[in-house]
């Protein structure tokens, strides 16, 4: 009879562990900008991060 392989079944545990981590962040990150499972119009962010100025800087010489 064969004895069992333990270091490979650990390693096929911590390979599982390492996707659903993964997983679970990606699935964050989705809820964070607004397009995962739950993030629909949670937040209307431009997905590069940019944010948009109100007011345009006042033009013409400062301080003189």
């Amino acid at each position: 009879m064969a004895k069992p392989n333990y270091s490979f079944e650990k390693r096929q545990r911590e390979l599982a562990k390492k996707k659903k981590k993964e997983e679970k962040e990606r699935e964050k990150a989705g809820r964070k900008i607004g397009t995962g499972p739950g993030g629909e119009g949670a937040a209307a962010e431009d997905p590069s991060g940019a944010v948009a100025p109100t007011d345009p800087p006042a033009a013409g010489p400062s301080g003189a």
